[in-house]
């Protein structure tokens, strides 16, 4: 994990995958598969509604091993496939405002040594946003949430 040398409120998740793009892209856009991994476990992905498209809509829910439910409502700015995916939560649907934003995801797939250099930078609105998430536990949340990913996606074939 590190921060952006261009901008100290992004978080950036990086690893090669030796998987092709088209593993990776499936496990973040097909509902079925995003609830396997998404969530650091003992959390659970109960709840994947995904519309992928530029506006279109996404609601993932994680729930807690204690029943608490935490929904993370969305919309897609940038749809690639196979190369880049852009999601935010300063829209909770179609183009109605957040109540508070917080982070714009950006995901991009390269191919690089027979892989895919699998990118995650977490754009936040404000440093405080930033230092907020990194107290969550952005990196072994979603360091955690990569290794699951990359054991996921090696199955796909």
């Amino acid at each position: 994990m590190t921060r952006d040398a261009d901008d100290p409120r992004d978080l950036v998740l990086t690893r090669l995958i030796p998987v092709p793009r088209r593993a990776l892209w499936r496990a973040w856009t097909e509902p079925d598969l995003l609830k396997q991994w998404f969530a650091p476990k003992p959390y659970t992905t109960p709840v994947a509604e995904l519309d992928v498209r530029p506006g279109g809509a996404s609601l993932i829910v994680m729930r807690s091993p204690e029943g608490q439910d935490m929904p993370h409502p969305g919309v897609y700015l940038e749809v690639v496939p196979d190369a880049r995916l852009v999601v935010t939560d300063a829209y909770r649907s179609a183009w109605v405002p957040s109540d508070k934003p917080f982070l714009t995801v950006i995901l991009t797939f390269a191919d690089e040594a027979g892989g895919t250099r699998y990118t995650a930078r977490a754009r936040h609105w404000t440093l405080e946003d930033r230092r907020t998430h990194e107290a969550m536990g952005f990196e072994a949340g979603w360091g955690q949430c990569a290794d699951q990913l990359t054991a996921l996606v090696k199955t796909l074939g």
